[in-house]
């Protein structure tokens, strides 16, 4: 039985992933345009407007959402595991860059939009927030339940608002591979975008903000995913739809609900989440282009030692560790 609640649970991710959004925004619509209850949604569609600035202002995170049982039955289907290095200080803010993106954020959503793996106890003290595109929070009702779970904007108005929040213990956590990067994720070498993602350096620099790199061990692997190489007809489709869409569209599969076979459920594979050291950045409000290579260097340094050092506990051995 508990089997069946955890794939249960693992369904309701995919499906909210996939089709929640545009569930949400057709059905606003049907029932505005088709509907006698169409004075229900418009009164939505005018909250909505007047509160367009929440996201990027904290959202509207809800403890009892992130606490729903649901997520435990999710975190253990893999199971998902959050591993802790050092000790953080509470009483100070950091960015967490966590790697790989995977195909659908698997780690980074359990771990750290929801308690199922233990976040509240592996970090006493802290609040968690996960960036997302900022496409999805203009989609009605979505926007609502995703900022249940402390989701809020890629951008950087909302990044500075999670790092310069006082009293400490605030942690933003960022995905700089981005949806471009859920292209590279299958089973085999780890393939990270990381070399010209500059932006969340330049935030910990010019915020003072302490950088803690995070390596999710196996989340590249749940799915089996179409070969797409560079140039290849499939990759320059999915290219061409992140730069007009600003989602990426992996081709992947796995197994089924209730068969073994094909499906767009995830495998039961291990994701273990290793939080690293932090790497203390001074302030600096005008940052030159050395500053933020020199801190690229460390912070790539960094992550490779932790994928080095734990490689063999959760990974083939001849896995290896690419960064573009």
């Amino acid at each position: 039985m508990i089997r069946r609640l955890q794939t249960l649970a693992v369904s309701h991710f995919v499906f909210c992933f996939l089709a929640l959004a545009a569930t949400c925004t057709l059905l606003t619509a049907y029932i505005t345009l088709f509907t006698s209850y169409w004075p229900i949604t418009t009164a939505y569609l005018v909250f909505l407007f007047l509160d367009r600035n929440t996201p990027e202002s904290g959202g509207r995170r809800s403890e009892w959402v992130r606490n729903w049982s649901l997520w435990k039955w999710m975190s253990d289907y893999f199971p998902c595991t959050l591993h802790k290095t050092v000790d953080l200080d509470p009483r100070r803010n950091y960015i967490f860059g966590i790697h790989p993106h995977g195909v659908l954020c698997i780690g980074s959503f359990t771990h750290f939009s929801t308690n199922g793996s233990g976040f509240s106890h592996v970090f006493p003290g802290f609040t968690s927030y996960l960036t997302m595109l900022p496409f999805w929070f203009k989609m009605p009702f979505f926007r609502d339940y995703v900022m249940s779970g402390g989701l809020t904007p890629a951008t950087r108005k909302a990044i500075k608002h999670t790092i310069t929040r006082p009293g400490g213990g605030h942690i933003c956590c960022i995905i700089p591979g981005g949806a471009p990067e859920s292209l590279n994720a299958r089973p085999g070498d780890v393939v990270l975008l990381l070399k010209k993602r500059l932006g969340f350096l330049k935030l910990a620099i010019t915020n003072g903000v302490p950088l803690v790199p995070v390596f999710s061990f196996g989340d590249h692997a749940l799915w089996e995913q179409k070969p797409n190489p560079p140039g290849s007809l499939i990759r320059r489709f999915q290219d061409s739809s992140q730069k007009w869409m600003q989602v990426a569209l992996p081709v992947f599969h796995a197994r089924g609900i209730f068969q073994y076979n094909f499906g767009l459920i995830p495998y039961r594979r291990s994701v273990h989440t290793v939080v690293g050291e932090p790497i203390e950045v001074p302030q600096n409000s005008n940052p030159t282009s050395e500053d933020l290579m020199n801190l690229q260097e460390d912070y790539i340094n960094r992550l490779r030692a932790i994928f080095d050092e734990h490689k063999s506990k959760y990974l083939p051995e001849d896995c290896k560790l690419i960064i573009n």
